[in-house]
């Protein structure tokens, strides 16, 4: 009873300092119509960004109607309570535990029209930046587009394990960027796509970091 009580102060307190800290910066957010438009028109839509990024799009997207992957580990449960508590809608499995389950659900999720479903394709353990064949296939499975999304920030805390993970200071900027909307037929080879994604999430980001740099507001 003790340990569920501390838990739920731990979920309360880390919400509030996260909702604090992220309020505390400015935000420049650019391409948001690439994916609004396609909602409009009843479209499903995969919000991607890699693993390392995800508290700034969480944080963005908090009072939008979002469904969400997470890993079954013990380090993706108290991201997951505060992202359910911010009204996100978790789905939890892994290619390593309860794929299939989370699967069957980021399908269903992405066959409700204009739905939005939040995918750290790298995630939860990696390897870096190299995506899972999940959001490919989810993709082509529904026809849903992938938005190709960066994160970059003036001020941050920075934790290494298996990825950089960042925690945004208060009263720096954060740089978002949603890239053009990318389709993947389903007569199209995985492996190819994967390349494909890679190359635009790669482009993705350098011009985010491009605007980053040069921007003097």
């Amino acid at each position: 009873m003790l340990k569920s009580l501390n838990y739920k102060i731990k979920i309360h307190l880390s919400s509030t300092i996260l909702k604090l800290v992220y309020g505390l910066n400015r935000k420049s957010v650019r391409g948001r119509e690439n994916y609004l438009y396609s909602i409009k028109k009843g479209i499903p839509v995969i919000i991607a960004v890699w693993h390392g990024h995800l508290l700034s799009i969480l944080y963005d997207l908090r009072k939008e109607h979002v469904h969400a992957v997470a890993g079954t580990h013990k380090d993706a449960d108290l991201i997951s309570e505060i992202a359910s508590r911010w009204g996100w809608n978790m789905i939890r499995g892994s290619s390593k535990e309860k794929g299939n389950i989370a699967y069957k659900k980021m399908i269903a999720s992405l066959k409700m029209p204009g739905s939005i479903l939040f995918i750290t394709p790298d995630g939860p353990t990696g390897p870096r930046r190299i995506p899972k064949p999940g959001i490919i296939r989810a993709a082509q499975a529904t026809n849903a587009i992938i938005i190709p999304t960066s994160v970059h920030s003036t001020k941050n805390w920075k934790f290494n394990n298996w990825d950089t993970f960042y925690l945004e200071k208060p009263f720096g900027k954060i740089y978002i960027e949603s890239g053009e909307p990318i389709t993947y037929d389903k007569t199209m080879d995985q492996a190819d796509c994967i390349k494909n994604f890679i190359k635009i999430m790669e482009t993705t980001e350098k011009n985010n970091l491009q605007y980053t740099n040069n921007d003097k507001g």
